[in-house]
């Protein structure tokens, strides 16, 4: 055995010894401040190995400190601008997207301390994870989100993810070319209304906020996620964020109940993260109510099949709405889809831009006009839109 790994030997033991006792000052309440941790670590090292060198005192106590306070050997990954995504598979499996590649990394964490990482996260929004809660969706002080799922449910150990979100605002000129991007900012400004949708990871949210730049700064714009993630820059600004259901399974408020909340807040614009259930529902109502120029987010893998998918999950909300009355409530309250994909090396752009119009036929889906689409040669597709601004006072792009 080498000296090297010797020492390494020799300091996971030593880590493991003052670990215990460090956690159960910390939870106490007698360590408050970083500074005071270190210093509480650094005397226990200094017990435990008085001859310790220095550079591997200091090494050790960052690590602890970490573990203590922070995350552990997630700290790294967490603030490297880089990485965008964390997967944690278990014991010893982990990936990270950096730069839109995937990579694994090594991860010392046993099952044990990747529950500690999600308690440290969760502990202070009220959530818990255990055999009775196995599954947690919570969000870090930096705005990022994590996903939690530990055994009986996840197999082989508990399985962590985090998507993280840029510290910088990313600029809509970044998903397209100036025709599609001059598009955008002109039916935002005029009020339409407008359906972001792609696919998992495909960039809906980043360019939500960038589509949120060209909102008139006057505004009042009142937000509504499931977990919060936007990062919108406007100064009237009222975000909501939906509650899960407490371990009595009581007190859930859900992002249905917020959207009609938000009705009642004076909102000049709604603009919801993500419609995934029954609130679609309500949020058609809201834009047949007079509040253009809301935006919002919908899973699906094109344009026709994001409109597919409002019907279906408006038809969730269990309203006993004909279908017919459905896609003409659609047609009314939406103007336009955007879809964004994403590219082999990790870049996200838009695909393609359409306005919906009713349909000539009774009860048939709205019509779906292109007004930009790309093709693997780049622009196929530019169309000036025919739809007129809603809002007074705005001009039609």
């Amino acid at each position: 055995m080498t000296a090297a790994r010797a020492a390494t030997g020799s300091d996971a033991a030593l880590k493991s010894s003052v670990h215990a006792q460090l956690l159960a000052t910390v939870r106490s309440g007698d360590a408050a401040a970083d500074s005071a941790v270190r210093e509480q670590v650094s005397t226990l090292l200094l017990d435990r190995a008085p001859l310790l060198e220095r550079t591997r005192r200091d090494r050790l106590v960052d690590e602890l400190v970490a573990d203590a306070l922070g995350f552990g050997p997630l700290e790294p990954y967490l603030d490297d601008p880089d990485v965008t995504e964390i997967l944690v598979n278990g014991p010893t499996h982990a990936f990270v997207e950096r730069n839109g590649r995937m990579q694994r990394v090594s991860l010392c964490l046993d099952a044990d301390g990747i529950r500690r990482v999600v308690e440290r996260i969760i502990a202070p929004l009220g959530l818990r994870l255990d055999r009775t809660a196995p599954i947690v969706d919570a969000r870090l002080p930096d705005g990022s989100r994590i996903h939690a799922v530990i055994p009986p449910l996840a197999l082989d150990g508990p399985y962590v993810s985090i998507r993280r979100f840029s510290r910088v605002p990313i600029s809509l000129d970044a998903f397209g070319s100036q025709p599609v991007t001059d598009l955008l900012e002109a039916a935002v400004s005029a009020g339409w209304n407008i359906v972001v949708a792609g696919g998992t990871s495909a960039g809906k949210t980043t360019l939500l906020n960038a589509l949120a730049g060209a909102i008139p700064r006057s505004d009042r714009v009142v937000t509504i996620e499931e977990t919060a993630e936007l990062q919108l820059g406007c100064p009237h600004l009222v975000r909501l964020e939906a509650r899960p259901p407490n371990a009595e399974g009581v007190g859930a408020v859900t992002v249905r109940d917020l959207v009609r909340a938000a009705l009642r807040m004076r909102p000049d614009r709604i603009v919801v993260g993500e419609v995934r259930g029954g609130e679609a529902f309500d949020m058609l109502q809201a834009l047949n109510t007079g509040h253009d120029g809301s935006l919002t987010t919908v899973h699906a893998n094109g344009v026709a099949e994001a409109v597919q998918r409002l019907e279906t999950l408006v038809l969730l909300a269990g309203a006993g709405l004909p279908i017919e009355a459905v896609r003409a409530q659609i047609a009314a309250s939406i103007d336009a889809v955007v879809f964004v994909a994403r590219g082999a090396g990790g870049q996200r752009f838009i695909t393609d831009v359409a306005e919906l119009h009713p349909s000539a036929g009774h009860g048939s889906p709205p019509t779906v006009r292109t007004l930009f689409s790309t093709g693997p040669g780049g622009l196929t597709t530019c169309a000036e839109p025919r739809r007129a601004a809603r809002r007074c006072g705005s001009e039609s792009s």
